[in-house]
């Protein structure tokens, strides 16, 4: 569960349904303002699919978005969230739809993990009872929320040497020991390299309209693109990977020679007279013959690049699917 600002194209009907934002320079208001959106999705990290996908204004809270589009969760699905999500109310809703969670706390939370950062020792497993804020009690209530939530938090030490607080749902420290949260919280990862491949990769935010149906079309139809190539690549990638279990580093499909490939056999797949099964065998081919290795605990550095590099890289060399 995570979102990702957008910033919208000018335009009247925008202006109105999504969030003004007023332009500041160095001088200061420049009287202008532009309209800025919110784009929310639940994704599956493991499936590498969107199960659903808003785009609302960008003053429209996160947490809220997340409550709404818990009901496609259920008994048995567990959620991942950052330290911006992580409250009582958050942690009520996924009680009351019998949701398992796992969510980073920060320092400024919960008096329990306020005490694990003070320690500032990994490894500390500690089952407690959470009493909701007497302010929130009465509308709590109102919506048919526990007012008290038992919960357990557990401390990590991240590679950086700094500590990480979670908190969880899964009380069973035999069942689910204190060192295997660090990988499963690891897999939220997934979702910030998806909304990079939707605002990267795939330019969500070069706007094919300057109208509240045609920013809306862009984001869903770009979130179905995503879905379609995880879907179509999968069986590629399982082939891939069995082929090549025994090299130093397995092989996978290229993300950016797929999406292209769909860029060509998009139409074609969704609607001609083309059998589908034609079409994918072509996709398959495309994505078999341009793979790519895996190498597993690779760190690259990052790199914060000058504006005018930054806008040469965007102009000139950065290569566009859509």
């Amino acid at each position: 569960m995570d979102s990702s600002i957008v910033r919208l194209p000018n335009g009247p009907d925008l202006l109105t349904q999504f969030t003004p934002v007023e332009v500041v320079n160095n001088h200061g208001k420049t009287g202008t303002s532009y309209p800025e959106g919110r784009i929310s999705v639940l994704y599956d990290l493991l499936n590498r699919v969107g199960l659903d996908g808003r785009l609302e204004p960008s003053s429209m809270g996160e947490v809220e978005l997340a409550i709404e589009q818990l009901a496609c969760a259920g008994k048995g699905d567990l959620t991942l969230f950052d330290r911006g999500f992580t409250g009582f109310r958050l942690l009520a809703w996924h009680a009351k739809r019998g949701v398992d969670f796992v969510g980073r706390c920060s320092s400024s939370s919960f008096a329990a993990s306020q005490g694990l950062f003070r320690k500032n020792r990994a490894r500390h497993s500690l089952v407690v009872r959470l009493y909701a804020p007497r302010h929130a009690r009465a509308e709590l209530q109102r919506l048919g929320l526990p007012v008290e939530l038992v919960v357990r938090f557990v401390s990590l030490r991240l590679p950086t040497g700094e500590l990480e607080v979670l908190v969880t749902s899964l009380l069973d420290q035999e069942k689910y020991p204190t060192e295997e949260f660090a990988a499963v919280y690891h897999h939220r990862w997934g979702h910030e390299t998806f909304y990079g491949l939707m605002k990267g990769r795939l330019e969500l935010e070069n706007f094919s309209g300057h109208t509240p149906e045609a920013v809306r079309q862009d984001f869903h139809s770009t979130l179905l693109l995503c879905n379609l190539e995880t879907i179509l690549t999968a069986g590629t990638d399982a082939a891939l990977q069995d082929q090549s279990s025994a090299h130093a580093h397995p092989k996978q499909v290229n993300r950016a020679v797929s999406f292209h490939a769909l860029k060509h056999q998009l139409v074609p797949l969704l609607y001609s007279d083309l059998p589908v099964a034609d079409v994918i065998e072509k996709l398959r081919a495309w994505f078999t013959g341009a793979s790519v290795s895996v190498r597993d605990g690779r760190k690259v550095p990052r790199r914060t690049l000058s504006m005018p590099r930054s806008y040469h890289f965007q102009r000139y060399v950065k290569k566009t699917v859509f």
